[in-house]
Order: structure tokens, then sequence, then C-alpha cells
């Protein structure tokens, strides 16, 4: 590309992205002015009627129709656009996290927009010895779940792929650091900074559904992909336990937050976690949790590309 047109370029885009961050961040500040369960439905709303027109809602179809080719196009233009309602509401969540996380487990089951499914889970880790590696997806509020490890003293650094947008990145990790946990971006020297905190008998929080170009070659919804091996390699290193939690919208603005029983990775003939077959293990997770809530899962990102 001619070195002009490729600076050009450039220059556009970081503008294209500060506009567009500047836009989100105002939109955000309006939105704070409404009580949460109003702000949040503004969001939703918004981004229902805003999404369908991008090109991600096509993209979003199209993963659709490869993860179930057996439903109708209205099924998949109905999940499709729900999935813009959750995108809204996990845009605006950021500025009500305080207001919305409101457990107490002195209170009785169904008060409250928080209930926690597990929770003796958490107290026991509390006092484990071991590292413990939790995993989880892009459903529901996911953002909920250090928040909800804290409250348990259970502080956990999260590795997380940074927004393509710098600025949007940058206000992520500034909201991130003062709530329960820290952020480490996925990028050059984050394993190693995963493998300290391990090291030292901490506790570490990663996602694990999203393409890695250089991951293992497995499958999800039975279309091969790559998935990152970072987890089960730090788990082999450092005997990590590994915990699956997830958080559930329920209706009327309500949330489930669950940490599952400890996932026995599987393991090689020597009694080595074995990598490849632990990343099926961690796909085959998210697809039966994404299969409960096709709606909550994000579906705006290239899964399958290998």
């Amino acid at each position: 590309m001619n070195p002009q047109i490729a600076k050009a370029w450039k220059i556009q885009k970081k503008l294209r992205d500060f506009v567009a961050a500047k836009a989100l961040f105002a939109i955000l500040r309006v939105l704070r002015r409404f009580p949460a369960d109003r702000g949040l439905r503004i969001a939703d709303a918004l981004s229902r009627a805003i999404g369908p027109w991008t090109p991600r809602h096509r993209l979003a179809i199209e993963n659709l129709q490869l993860a179930y080719p057996e439903k109708d196009a209205a099924w998949v233009e109905a999940i499709a656009r729900a999935n813009w309602g959750q995108m809204g509401r996990i845009a605006a969540e950021y500025v009500f996290l305080d207001e919305i996380f409101d457990f107490d487990p002195e209170r009785p089951a169904g008060e409250g927009l928080i209930e926690v499914d597990g929770l003796e889970r958490f107290v026991e880790l509390r006092d484990n010895p071991r590292p413990v590696i939790f995993f989880t997806g892009h459903l529901g509020s996911f953002e909920l779940l250090p928040i909800c490890a804290a409250t348990f003293g259970l502080e956990v650094t999260a590795l997380f792929r940074q927004p393509n947008n710098r600025y949007v990145a940058r206000e992520v990790l500034a909201a991130r650091r003062t709530r329960g946990g820290h952020l480490v971006p996925s990028k050059a020297g984050a394993a190693w900074a995963l493998a300290g905190k391990l090291q030292s008998g901490g506790n570490v929080g990663m996602l694990v559904d999203q393409k890695f170009g250089k991951g293992e070659t497995t499958t999800f919804f039975g279309r091969p992909c790559r998935t990152n091996p970072l987890l089960p390699k730090l788990a082999r290193q450092f005997d990590a336990e590994i915990y699956p939690a997830r958080s559930i919208r329920l209706p009327g603005g309500r949330y489930r937050l669950v940490l599952e029983p400890r996932l026995d990775l599987p393991r090689t003939a020597t009694g080595e976690i074995d990598v490849k077959a632990s990343c099926q293990a961690l796909n085959d997770v998210v697809e039966r949790w994404v299969r409960e809530h096709p709606e909550q899962w994000m579906w705006f990102h290239r899964r399958w590309q290998v």
C-alpha cells in the first residue's frame, strides 16, 4: 500500500474511533442520569433499534445460521435482535455496576437484583490454598462475576481482549480496576502476568470463547475453530483448580451468577493435563451455556475462522 494512503487510512481510523468513543461516552453520561433499571431499558431499546442496521448484524445472522442450521430465518433474526439488547445492556452496565450488584447472602432468595448459585463454593475457595482459574464466556453480564468473587474475599486478575477502539479500551481498564479485580489485556506479556499471579497463589479469570489464531484446533457447535491453550497450560504448570462461572440474565432486570463445580481437565496417559482435549472441554462447557440462552451470547465476532 502507498505510504501516504496507509498514513491517511490510519488517521481516519483513529478519528473515527475517537468520534465513536465520544458518542458512546456521551450516551452513557445521559443514561447515568436515570435510575439503573430505566437506563438499562433505554440502552436495550436503542441497541435493538440501531444494531440491525450495522454490518455486525449480518455477521451475527451468519454465525447463528452456522450454529443452528435447523432453525428458520425468523428464529435467527429474533435471536440476533434480542442479542443487540444484550449488547446495549453490557455497555450501559459499566456505569451502573455499583447499583446493580446488591447481593446480600443474608437476604431471602428471590429478593434483590442478584442471586448466587454456588455460594458454598465461593466460601470454600476463600480458604483454598491452591491457585484457582475461573473461566467464563461472553454471556449475560459477565462483568459481575469478579465483583461477586471479591464479595467473598477472592480477588481475581482477569485476562480480557481489549476492544478494537483504543479509547473505549482505555475506559474499560479504568472502570474495572476499581471494582474488585484487575484486568490484564490480552497481548504480549499477558501470560507472564497471569503466571505471576498463580505463582503467588492468586486467582485468575479468563474468557475462553473467542477465536485465537494460533490456538488448538477444536470444535464449537460441531464446526472447527481455534481455541486459546493458555488456560490448560497454566493449570498444568501451577496445578491450579478450574471452575466454570457464568452470568445469566433473568426477567425483571435480575441476574443469576453461577459458580459450577470444579472442572477436572482431561489428562494424557502419563497423567499430565491434555492441552488439546482440555481446550475442547472448555468449548463444550461454553456451548452448553449458549444453547441454554442463545440470545445472551455475543454473536458478533468470527468464532469459526481457522
